[in-house]
């Protein structure tokens, strides 16, 4: 997709954080944006800023963790823009504990918003990208689902991991049909995910991955993610630093997780 300009994208969690950046970044690249989010004074505040730095931009409320909004989110972008050109996919929540603490449910909860919610969108957007033999999606998963470095955010982490195969999966099916896929692996980035956290475990402290990442800022992530789709890069991490760790854990996992411990020691 060498040209931005014109193209329409449908966001999820766009009310904040990377959505919003990412919304911003793209709007100043001439993307019309569809702001999807179930926080509608966040999309609101986003669409206000696409429109006053000159571009184009809707707001719906979506809740993706039921059937239904998202075909209606994807009905919007036909009906308010004729097109749909790129869809991306940033809803995230995360929890804190040891895995036997959490409920059943909320790992059920962590899958169904961070997993699940992107298999719904991908569903109501795969016919139309075939159809018109175009378009770009991109998940964003994490460096957590790359390799462990915080057991004490199990859910969050699988549930990262399973969409970045999915992501691939995907990109493998859908590149030959002309429609990119890339997945957004991001490492600290500020925004407002830890207001979801809820600790099941109490005094469990909260593991990064590793004082060597900075904490990024949602718009730099943003302009990443066009340049990705403009190159039509698959995998994207929001530092290289990333790139060692994984050689390092593919060439020696046992290796790799004695080292873990011993950092948790």
């Amino acid at each position: 997709m060498k040209d931005l300009a014109g193209r329409v994208a449908l966001i999820t969690g766009a009310g904040s954080g990377i959505g919003r950046g990412t919304a911003m970044a793209l709007g100043a690249r001439g993307v019309r944006i569809i702001a999807a989010d179930i926080d509608e004074a966040g999309t609101g505040q986003t669409v206000m800023e696409i429109l006053a730095a000159g571009g184009e931009a809707e707001a719906i409320r979506c809740d993706v963790g039921v059937d239904g909004p998202l075909d209606l989110a994807r009905d919007l972008a036909l009906k308010r823009f004729g097109r749909l050109d790129i869809l991306m996919n940033n809803v995230g929540v995360i929890i804190n504990g040891r895995p036997e603490d959490i409920p059943i449910a909320e790992w059920q909860r962590i899958f169904n918003l961070n997993f699940f919610s992107v298999i719904r969108a991908t569903h109501a957007v795969i016919p139309h990208f075939l159809a018109q033999g175009s378009g770009h999606i991109v998940n964003t998963a994490s460096i957590a689902g790359l390799y462990p470095y915080a057991y004490d955010r199990t859910p969050y982490a699988a549930s990262k991991a399973a969409l970045i195969s999915y992501s691939e999966n995907l990109a493998i099916y859908l590149k030959p049909q002309g429609v990119g896929v890339t997945c957004l692996c991001p490492g600290p980035v500020a925004t407002q995910i830890r207001k979801s956290n809820v600790s099941w475990t109490d005094g469990l402290p909260t593991h990064g991955p590793g004082d060597q990442f900075g904490r990024m800022d949602p718009r730099d992530v943003g302009e990443m993610v066009c340049d990705a789709i403009v190159a039509d890069r698959f995998f994207l991490p929001t530092d290289d630093q990333v790139l060692p760790i994984l050689v390092d854990h593919a060439r020696d996992i046992d290796a790799y997780l004695a080292a873990e411990l011993r950092r948790w020691e």
